[in-house]
C-alpha cells in the first residue's frame, strides 16, 4: 500500500469510546474525518462498522472479525479475519485508513505510516484506549486547535504524525 494512517479521536488519556459510542459530538471532527477517508480504502473492526448506519459512501469497507459466520451485506464492504488478511487485501497504489477500533489500532500501528488524531481536550469515561504514540517513533509534522464553541462541547486540536525514518 502507498501509505497506513491511523484516523482516531481520542481524549487526553487516549479515550477513544465507551459502550460502541464516542463520548464526544464534534461536527468539525467529523467533516476531517470525511475528507481523509473518501476514496480510500478503510479497514476497521466489525465492533467500529456496526455503529454505522450503513457504510459510507466512497469508500471501500474492510472489516475484521473473528466471527466466520459474521456477513456484510453491501458491495463497498469485505469480511476478513485478520489485520495480516486486511493488509493483504488492499493494493500498493492504495491508501488505506485504520479507523478503529482500539485493538486493532494497536495491531495497525508497527505497520502505519501515519496518524491523524484528533486530540479531544478532556476527560471521559471510556472502555476502548488509542495506543499510545511513541515520540522516538512518531514525528507531529502538523497542529491545528480548534476551540470550544456553539456546535462543539470540547476543544481539539487536529494532529498529523509521521513515522521517523
Amino acid at each position: 500500500m502507498k501509505e497506513l494512517i491511523l484516523i482516531a479521536a481520542a481524549g487526553q488519556e487516549n479515550e477513544l469510546g465507551n459502550k460502541n459510542d464516542l463520548p464526544w459530538h464534534l461536527p468539525d471532527d467529523f467533516k476531517h474525518f470525511k475528507r481523509t477517508t473518501t476514496g480510500h480504502a478503510m479497514i476497521m473492526g466489525r465492533k467500529t462498522f456496526d455503529t454505522f448506519p450503513k457504510p459510507l459512501p466512497n469508500r471501500r469497507h474492510i472489516i475484521i472479525t473473528r466471527d466466520r459466520e459474521y456477513q456484510a451485506d453491501h458491495p463497498d464492504c469485505e469480511v476478513v479475519y485478520s489485520l495480516k488478511e486486511a493488509l493483504a487485501a488492499v493494493s500498493e497504489l492504495e491508501t488505506v485508513c485504520v479507523i478503529g477500533g482500539g485493538e486493532v489500532y494497536r495491531q495497525a500501528l508497527p505497520y502505519a505510516t501515519g496518524i491523524e488524531l484528533t486530540r479531544v481536550h478532556g476527560r471521559f469515561e471510556a472502555d476502548t484506549f488509542f495506543p499510545e504514540i511513541d515520540p522516538g517513533q512518531w514525528e507531529l509534522i502538523r497542529s491545528s486547535f480548534h476551540p470550544k464553541d456553539a456546535r462543539h462541547d470540547h476543544a481539539f486540536t487536529f494532529q498529523r504524525f509521521n513515522r521517523k525514518t
